[in-house]
């Protein structure tokens, strides 16, 4: 089984980036932990990020041709990209959304998800674990 590990805009900046909100952990660090826990769970995780909405439509569609699923915290295209929602929709295997932070908890704006209509799950709020959950909700969904 392979996944895609989808990063979207400013979190590449994780590890310096207001660490009250998103923590103090790098974006390298949780990759080459879901790197690590992909290979305990039998699962190969590619990871990309990227600031740019056209770069993560296409590699949305490219896992369609080799990925069993993919997690995707969007960012703050979370709240605006219909584009990605149809991307979401259009390459047909699962997404599951996930976000550091409690979205709920922030503001306004950050309480609406363009695409979480389009994925089978959403994790938010638990920091770099939020990942995690997410990669293990699809596993077991794509097992099911």
């Amino acid at each position: 089984m392979k996944i895609l590990l989808l990063h979207g805009p400013n979190l590449n900046l994780l590890g310096t980036r207001e660490p009250e909100i998103y923590g103090a952990m790098t974006l390298d660090d949780i990759n080459e932990k879901m790197i690590a826990l992909g290979k305990e769970l039998g699962t190969e995780i590619k990871c990309l990020q990227s600031n740019h909405e056209g770069a993560l439509i296409d590699a949305l569609h490219d896992a369609r041709t080799w990925a069993s699923g993919v997690v995707f915290n969007p960012g703050g295209y979370t709240h605006t990209s219909v584009a990605l929602r149809d991307a979401i929709s259009a390459i047909v295997i699962p997404v599951i959304e996930v976000h550091l932070s409690n979205v709920y908890a922030r503001e306004e704006f950050r309480h609406t998800s363009f695409v979480s209509a389009v994925c089978k799950g959403k994790v938010s709020g638990f920091g770099w674990r939020s990942y995690e959950l997410g990669l293990r909700g699809l596993i077991d969904i794509i097992n099911a």
